[in-house]
């Protein structure tokens, strides 16, 4: 927000939402109720108090300047980013002009906002310096990577025999042992400094009790934990994108050192994935002037939501650098030139039988992908017997919906906008099926989120 007349819709401020019970509590403090003081400057900062429970208002700050996103700060307890009083802030903020005047900030978000300023314009100068500097023991880092990679490789050693183990005594047996074997197996993998093999032990693990025609399954999902362990194995012999793929699929570290690329990036779609340690957000880009797609990925600790939030429907001008690898999208967000604003920016489309091509076709880079990004053109969502595709309106092709996507309400939603017209659809198309994440009426229309 540099000027005034530039806001957000409702739906891009509880995209920011870091579950459905913070998005409904912050609904409920979307109206001028319970603020008092309410206001904004064109540094890009609201703020306001909220009426709580106690004798003392919450006092509530957002800047909406930050280069990785919204910050927040608020005197509540809470310990969710952004919490319902920041959520509402935004709401109110959106929805209707004069509830929050332009002004000066009080001097407790004037403090913050400043802080937080100071202190980016800090951590950058410590990074150039660094960065000129060439901080750091090259062999010291050499001699590393190498013992890693020594451990590394013992680990792939010992679950080729696993493996080989497993399919001599016969994949019936899988159901019986239970998933024990698989956690220990998986943490062999951890003290071998292999994460990603261990996130692969662990979902061969949830494969026997998945329902039926698991056998299948897991012997396609030991093959490719094989094919993984062999390109480790063999990686000097693979050429360099390749290997470069490998060791990100086997968990090493990577650094995105590619060329930055300026654009106008719109933001298609960001969705929270959780485990019992930790929660990783997806945020996928357009760029409007490269035609190139880019996925952002951050972290945050089991419960907590991730720091970079984008508001979906957005476009940002900022500079994105890519992470080595064949046919990896992974990039790391550079300078931002502006903070988020409304643009009438859509990504082009593609049929049903191009976006299975364009799978296909990622698959002879990266053999572990599970899925592509596509934006899919004037489609139709459709019942398939007990299951929902989505039909080309100008084919006779049709992409099934994956499991996910069926037993999330966003199904619902997307039919609902459709209302049985063509629709444009962005999600993920893979083996299991097509995920729609982001999806726009024919002709003007905003984006609407469905994941």
């Amino acid at each position: 927000m540099t000027q005034q007349g530039v806001r957000w819709t409702a739906d891009q401020v509880l995209a920011l939402a870091p579950d459905p019970a913070s998005r409904k509590a912050g609904s409920k403090l979307g109206g001028a109720g319970p603020w008092s003081e309410a206001g904004s400057c064109d540094e890009g900062t609201v703020w306001g108090l909220c009426k709580g429970s106690g004798s003392k208002p919450y006092q509530t700050v957002v800047d909406i300047a930050d280069a990785t996103g919204p910050a927040y700060k608020c005197s509540c307890p809470s310990r969710k980013f952004p919490c319902k009083h920041a959520l509402g802030l935004l709401l109110l903020w959106a929805g209707v002009e004069d509830a929050v005047p332009p002004g000066s900030p009080p001097d407790w978000a004037e403090q913050w906002i400043r802080g937080r300023r100071q202190r980016a314009e800090e951590k950058r100068a410590a990074d150039a310096s660094g960065s000129a500097s060439g901080v750091g023991d090259p062999e010291a880092a050499r001699r590393r990577a190498e013992r890693r990679a020594m451990r590394v490789t013992a680990g792939a050693t010992e679950l080729e025999q696993r493996l080989a183990d497993l399919l001599r005594a016969g994949l019936a047996g899988a159901e019986q042992a239970g998933y024990g074997q698989w956690e220990e197996m998986a943490a062999r993998m951890v003290d071998a400094q292999a994460p990603g093999l261990a996130a692969r032990v662990r979902e061969l693990g949830t494969i026997p009790a998945s329902g039926p025609g698991w056998p299948v399954r897991l012997l396609e999902e030991c093959a490719l934990l094989h094919l993984l362990d062999q390109g480790w194995l063999r990686r000097e012999e693979l050429p360099a994108d390749l290997a470069d793929t490998v060791r990100s699929r086997v968990g090493l570290p990577a650094s995105a050192d590619g060329k930055p690329v300026r654009d106008r990036w719109l933001v298609l779609a960001q969705y929270d994935t959780a485990d019992t340690k930790l929660t990783t957000r997806r945020i996928w880009l357009y760029g409007a002037d490269s035609d190139r797609t880019a996925l952002l990925l951050s972290y945050g600790a089991a419960g907590r939501a991730p720091e970079l939030a984008l508001p979906v429907g957005l476009t940002l001008e900022a500079e994105v650098s890519a992470y080595p690898g064949a046919g990896q999208l992974r990039a790391s967000l550079g300078e931002q030139f502006a903070p988020p604003a409304p643009a009438a920016i859509r990504p082009p489309g593609v049929t049903t039988t191009e976006a299975t091509a364009r799978y296909g076709e990622a698959l002879r880079g990266d053999p572990w992908l599970d899925s592509v990004p596509v934006t899919l053109n004037r489609v139709v969502p459709t019942p398939d017997g007990d299951s929902w595709q989505l039909a080309d309106a100008d084919t006779d092709t049709a992409l099934p919906l994956s499991p996910a996507a069926r037993a999330r309400p966003g199904l619902w939603r997307l039919i609902a906008l459709s209302g049985g017209a063509p629709v444009k659809v962005f999600g993920e198309c893979g083996h299991r099926g097509f995920t729609p994440l982001t999806a726009w009426p024919e002709g003007a229309g905003e984006a609407v989120q469905l994941c």
